[in-house]
């Protein structure tokens, strides 16, 4: 009985080693992934993909890998090899998770191709992100701030194509949603932001200019993630709502003189509020959001084919899950 007994603790054992094998697999190209190593990612996941269990989870990272791919050497066979990887998923076999890093996937796809020539391209992008909106508990706060500047970013860029009145209804989108993010989580970085700049989209100068601060004050105790913050707000009021509040105030004559007394106030309010002393230059950091253009909003900041800017408080675990994204944009 001992030895059939300890035939049989082998033969599970051997057969649990056979069936982690597979899932290591997964677990190796999501790890090539997330450190950027897309070509080793593509190759590792073909391997899984012999394994019906992990094949629709694998085409997710091989199409996110060729996605990557595309945005650095804007090669057209990684585009249409993504495109045939997620064509190809089986959605009924991806866990939650995996089903959100598909919609990421499906939208980046869309966003980045300039190729079809479609002008509606950014708009057909934000819908798949927001149908990742069903799955945000499943984000840290990290991932769902980079969600949602991604989505209203894709608006944004897709409001830029349009007249004035086509505009207005996309920031109002941008500006409930802002509302509803903050409403349930007043620390997202990027629900403040948009509520600024969709505010300024929709015609409220003074409601822009009250979240910017307001905005800029909370950032204040978000450490890394809210210095990001007051560089992209900062940056929103001097080259956007401040000259646009003093050209409203002296509609028939010079605006300088104005604006100079409103960049003054602008300033006083940020060493009150801030630890450091605050320099009369724009700070060099790239903006990492939209919002600054002539229009309603800008298409200079965040976007899928774009890098975010780091955050170092946000801790992803490549073994367990693959991150949004290994360059902080989907």
């Amino acid at each position: 009985m001992t030895l059939i007994r300890a035939l049989i603790v082998c033969c599970l054992s051997l057969a649990l080693m056979a069936q982690a094998k597979p899932a290591d697999l997964l677990s190796e190209a999501r790890a090539h992934y997330n450190e950027g190593r897309y070509d080793d990612a593509i190759r590792v996941a073909s391997e899984a993909r012999k394994h019906p269990e992990l094949e629709a989870a694998a085409l997710v990272i091989s199409a996110r890998a060729h996605l990557e791919k595309y945005r650095q050497l804007s090669q057209s066979a990684d585009m249409e090899a993504a495109r045939q990887a997620m064509k190809a998923v089986d959605v009924e076999s991806l866990d939650e998770r995996q089903r959100v890093e598909l919609l990421l996937a499906l939208g980046t796809a869309l966003y980045i191709d300039e190729t079809h020539g479609f002008d509606h391209r950014f708009s057909a992008a934000a819908e798949q992100f927001e149908l990742a909106f069903a799955y945000v508990d499943l984000l840290d706060a990290a991932e769902r701030d980079q969600l949602f500047d991604w989505w209203a970013g894709s608006l944004d860029r897709q409001a830029q194509q349009g007249s004035e009145p086509a505009r207005r209804p996309i920031y109002q989108r941008i500006l409930a949603r802002a509302e509803a993010e903050l409403e349930a989580r007043p620390s997202s970085t990027a629900a403040a932001y948009w509520l600024a700049a969709a505010a300024r989209g929709v015609g409220d100068l003074t409601r822009a200019i009250g979240a910017a601060v307001a905005g800029w004050v909370r950032a204040e105790s978000l450490g890394r993630r809210g210095e990001a913050l007051q560089i992209d707000l900062d940056r929103l009021m001097r080259q956007v709502l401040l000259p646009e509040r003093a050209a409203e105030m002296v509609p028939d004559g010079d605006p300088r003189p104005t604006l100079a007394l409103l960049e003054s106030q602008w300033v006083a309010v940020k060493e009150r509020w801030g630890d450091e002393p605050v320099e009369d230059a724009l700070p060099q950091t790239p903006v990492s959001r939209p919002g600054l253009s002539s229009g309603p909003a800008g298409s200079g900041g965040t976007s899928p084919d774009q890098n975010q800017q780091e955050n170092p408080e946000a801790e992803e675990d490549a073994e367990d899950s693959e991150p949004l994204s290994s360059a902080g944009a989907p």
